[in-house]
């Protein structure tokens, strides 16, 4: 029998993980940026500031995800199909076919802002700025939604390394400059719009990578169209699956909004985003695996995809597990960092922390469902997920606060994960958490 520190040694050179530490390494890069601006922003900026921006951020994933479509899982999904039927050229005119879904979206949420009372949106907050605020949120929503479908196309193209220095580097760049300039130049109230006129300068660097990447794909008869109706037929269910987890992960922000003063937003945010951050390792496996899933599921190599699966759910258990609890024993004093005052948020940031533990556990559970055809049955895991994130969230929040808001997303975080692991093991007898099995 094979011994324990061979198992592990063993396992480490495993190929997966050498490509996955590849993408890690971006990503952990890319989070230090991110929690260097975030670094900046909490203690130069007043927390009233800091929860604004916040709230419009949360706005942002919502809208911007509804107005995404699923586009961006679903060039995932057609770049693995047709790798496999020797068509990827085909992309670019599916691409193109995005886009102006996306476009579309976005002018209908536009033109339903501008027939909307102010005042019927700023008395449901109880805030005097909420319609300002979304209102910005849904001009610069396009750029938004089009970055993101940018960042999973070059994705789509093979290039995950590059879509990582966009996803997690370029991404934060223009707003990290931004707010230093406005922060020397002692003019805080732009802070919300230069975090969203960022995304303008990114969407346009991302298109036209994305546009010399097709140009290298060259020309060739295109072996299958696919219309709007068909393209559609494949996003809508990763849509609603993908606003019902953006939904997910801004509803707390949003109704805590409602029921607390932005500053109390601002040192729960600060909790989500490191939360967030613990969970780098299984976004960053899952980026990895999504269209490797869809080509070998496609081919039919289930003992190779049985394989792949199980690699990648040791990986994010293996480096998930250290940080994760050295966060659970110093909560006050990584949430000290951000500001004197935000250590009021230690026990949300437990709550989120042991979730997300327990959660790297299913491993990449919903990407396999999402890359196998399974997306309507991801949509009601994830949808039931989110009506108990909003139920519990209403209940909870006027109650218990910021803590509140950290144990409906914990609970409904964890009730939908396991959801899709049962759902895996019962239809295709996958365990995903199996350390017993190479």
């Amino acid at each position: 029998m094979m011994s324990g520190n061979k198992k592990v040694k063993t396992f480490l050179l495993d190929k997966l993980l050498g490509k996955s530490l590849l993408v890690l390494l971006l990503r952990i890069f890319g989070l230090l940026l991110f929690f260097g601006l975030t670094l900046f922003i909490t203690n130069n900026f007043d927390p009233k500031l800091v929860g604004r921006y916040d709230f419009t951020r949360s706005s942002l994933l919502i809208i911007g995800g509804i107005c995404l479509l699923g586009t961006n899982q679903a060039i995932i999904y057609y770049s693995g199909v047709l790798i496999v039927r020797n068509d990827i050229f085909n992309l670019k005119n599916i691409y193109h076919k995005m886009l102006l879904v996306i476009l579309l979206v976005s002018v209908l949420f536009l033109v339903c802002i501008e027939v909307i009372s102010p005042k019927v949106i700023n008395q449901f907050f109880e805030k005097d700025d909420a319609y300002i605020l979304l209102q910005q949120v849904i001009l610069c929503v396009f750029p938004f939604a089009l970055m993101l479908l940018n960042f999973d196309t070059i994705r789509a193209l093979k290039r995950t390394n590059s879509s990582e220095v966009f996803r997690n580097i370029l991404r934060y760049t223009p707003f990290l400059i931004g707010t230093i300039y406005i922060s020397f130049m002692n003019d805080h109230s732009w802070l919300v719009m230069t975090f969203l006129l960022g995304f303008i300068l990114v969407a346009i660097l991302s298109t036209v990578y994305v546009y010399f990447l097709f140009s290298k794909l060259g020309h060739r008869t295109i072996v299958e169209k696919y219309s709007f109706k068909k393209i559609l037929k494949v996003s809508t269910p990763m849509a609603l699956s993908a606003i019902s987890f953006f939904l997910m992960q801004s509803v707390d922000i949003i109704l805590l909004s409602k029921y607390e003063s932005y500053d109390v937003v601002a040192y729960y945010g600060v909790a989500v985003k490191i939360s967030i951050a613990s969970s780098l390792v299984l976004a960053s496996v899952t980026i990895l695996l999504g269209p490797k899933i869809s080509e070998l599921y496609e081919k039919g190599a289930r003992i190779a995809l049985r394989k792949m699966l199980a690699t990648g759910t040791k990986i994010i258990v293996l480096l998930s597990f250290p940080g994760i609890v050295i966060l659970l024993l110093f909560p006050g004093f990584f949430l000290n960092i951000f500001g004197a005052s935000y250590d009021i948020a230690s026990t949300a940031l437990t709550i989120l922390l042991l979730a997300q533990l327990l959660v790297s556990f299913c491993g990449p559970a919903p990407i396999y469902l999402n890359m196998t055809g399974r997306q309507q049955v991801l949509n009601k895991i994830i949808f039931f997920g989110l009506l108990l994130n909003i139920v519990l969230n209403v209940v909870l929040i006027p109650r218990y606060g910021m803590n509140g808001a950290a144990l409906a997303t914990a609970i409904s975080m964890l009730v939908w994960n396991v959801i899709a692991v049962l759902y895996v093991y019962k239809k295709d007898n996958i365990v995903m958490p199996n350390f017993t099995k190479r």
